[in-house]
């Protein structure tokens, strides 16, 4: 497993700290500038699903360096928080990072802040829901590892009752490490929409990686005030499941200054706050569900190919689809993938062995009958009874006979040169008669 490097999923380009108007304003809202500069709320449908529900019952969780205490814009809404990283405060409300320390408080602003009053200050998506404050560390800030601090504050804000958990942060690999497998399941099995940032070309983000490459978390792309994908402030890939807006977005800081800031971190809350209202507006749906009618109510973005688009997903989020639509069929299972079944197939070397009762009943095999009369036990190199009968007494009789038929071919054949012997005449010459 490679080592998990941990990094913010935001690009902070110039951010500007707003002290007055920033765009023009709509009519309803012409007395503040700081309202009327949120172009999301009415372009994506969340101004018209407040008809219907603000997200009043439900909590996010905001997984991130914290949101911080001061700010007006907090006030009632953070309901409990803890901190994982094991340097901030214990209700997870003291900022964590010497550098990106107002990124949670960022990032919860966008999800479910209050306002300032009478319709003035920033508002969240949904403003009637409840925030829990999850405070992590990134890189040298702790020596706790962040992939053991992900864990921790998925299982704490699972137990505390989060029905919507928001990251907004991303690890710039595809893969996690398998202790994520059991604490993204463990949101997954207590009926929780998991939303994170798919992250930003900006920051380093090439493509999307872990936690938005797990199978069943919504991966959320970044889009221009247009509605076209980001060039620095999005990135691309394949489980991207929604886009929002992640460009010219608000934000309040820890110490409540209002700034201008980019990146799918922010894109990600507004998607947390819109499946918060969906939650709201229909307490019969689980999670799946919940997801599925997020992204069958979604608009089509402008060049997007059909389907799961990798700029895209399946397409721009809308909050009032997404809350009234009557249209939305149901589904059994995650439509953004099985984590359970991924990791059947891809873990399972690291698999614990079956265990339990067996599951169905023995077969019965019926016992081979009886022998008669079991041989006796013999070595290989002593001659049995056919070896005998059959190979060597009949090899012995023939070897017997051949050697006698040779015996008596030799006894006649010296018989006969001893006869021819006898029988030639002598030819012995008498030298000394002969002449000289």
């Amino acid at each position: 497993m490679r080592r998990v490097v941990a990094a913010v999923a935001s690009v902070v380009v110039g951010v500007v700290v707003l002290t007055g108007a920033a765009t023009t304003p709509t009519p309803q809202d012409s007395v503040d500038p700081v309202r009327a500069s949120q172009y999301w709320l009415d372009q994506y449908g969340i101004t018209e699903a407040w008809k219907t529900t603000r997200g009043a019952g439900q909590k996010i969780a905001i997984i991130d360096t914290g949101i911080a205490r001061g700010p007006v814009e907090f006030s009632g809404a953070v309901v409990g928080g803890t901190d994982v990283s094991g340097v901030g405060a214990a209700d997870g409300r003291t900022p964590v990072g010497a550098v990106d320390s107002n990124h949670g408080s960022w990032v919860a602003s966008l999800a479910a802040s209050r306002g300032t009053g009478d319709g003035k200050g920033m508002i969240g998506v949904a403003p009637d829901a409840e925030l829990l404050s999850i405070s992590v560390g990134f890189g040298s800030v702790t020596s706790k590892s962040f992939t053991e601090q992900i864990v921790d504050a998925m299982h704490w804000a699972v137990d505390q009752g989060a029905t919507v958990i928001n990251m907004s942060l991303t690890t710039n690999t595809l893969d996690w490490d398998p202790s994520w497998d059991e604490a993204f399941q463990y949101a997954f099995d207590h009926d929780v929409v998991v939303v994170v940032a798919a992250g930003n070309r900006g920051s380093g983000t090439s493509r999307v990686g872990a936690p938005a490459t797990i199978p069943g978390v919504l991966a959320v792309g970044g889009v221009d005030p247009s509605g076209t994908a980001s060039n620095d402030a999005s990135t691309q890939g394949i489980t991207i499941g929604l886009s929002a807006p992640s460009e010219r977005l608000l934000g309040v800081s820890a110490d409540g200054s209002l700034v201008q800031w980019n990146g799918t971190s922010g894109a990600a809350p507004i998607v947390s706050g819109i499946a918060a209202l969906v939650r709201a507006a229909h307490p019969d749906l689980d999670a799946d569900n919940v997801l599925n009618r997020l992204i069958r109510t979604a608009k089509s973005a402008p060049g997007a190919g059909s389907g799961q688009d990798p700029l895209y997903g399946y397409g721009l989020v809308d909050a009032a689809a997404a809350v009234s639509s009557v249209s939305v069929p149901s589904v059994s299972s995650n439509p953004l993938g099985d984590l359970a079944e991924w990791v059947r197939l891809y873990r399972r070397a690291n698999a614990p062995a079956p265990t339990g009762a067996a599951t169905s009943a023995p077969v019965e095999i019926p016992a081979l009958p009886p022998v008669e009369s079991a041989p006796r036990a013999s070595s290989p190199l002593l001659p049995t009874r056919d070896s005998l009968l059959y190979g060597t007494l009949p090899l012995a009789g023939a070897t017997l006979a051949a050697i006698m038929i040779t015996l008596g071919v030799s006894a006649a054949a010296r018989r006969i040169r001893k006869a021819r012997i006898s029988r030639e005449p002598s030819r012995t010459t008498n030298q000394e008669s002969l002449p000289s």
